[in-house]
């Protein structure tokens, strides 16, 4: 069984991950969950629980935990905004086919006021990429 299992656990949190180092070779052959580390991906802050002092081995595990999870995370971002995309246009949709007068009075001034504030920022940003080349 302990062939199976990760040297390490990440338990993942709000900003970052609580870190185990798992341990299998016990008398009575439980899993043991020694937790050896907090991390906060957003800053790169890697702190040791307790007094412990972390290994190169746990280190170098920790930063390529951080980079693969940064990985997921920035792709789920991307994700999402493609997602959004295709909300704008099933909204588009909805306003066009379906929806009643009392619903569009109710979302209108809003879903305006959001769609001017992206496109400002685009067209910005736009610009800003146009300029350096």
């Amino acid at each position: 069984m302990s062939a199976d299992l990760p040297e390490y656990y990440f338990r993942i949190r709000e900003n970052g991950a609580a870190v185990f180092r798992i341990d299998t070779e016990n008398r009575q052959r439980r899993i043991e969950m020694d937790q050896i580390a907090v991390i906060n991906i957003r800053n790169g802050e890697v702190k040791p629980h307790g007094q412990r002092v972390l290994s190169e081995r746990d280190q170098a595990e920790i930063a390529r935990w951080m980079d693969e999870r940064r990985a997921i995370l920035a792709q789920r971002d991307i994700d999402d905004i493609h997602r959004a995309v295709d909300y704008l246009n099933l909204t588009t949709q909805w306003a066009q086919s379906k929806a009643s007068d009392e619903q569009l009075e109710d979302v209108t001034d809003r879903l305006l006021m959001a769609m001017h504030d992206l496109r400002t920022v685009l067209v910005r940003k736009k610009a800003d990429r146009l300029n350096k080349d």
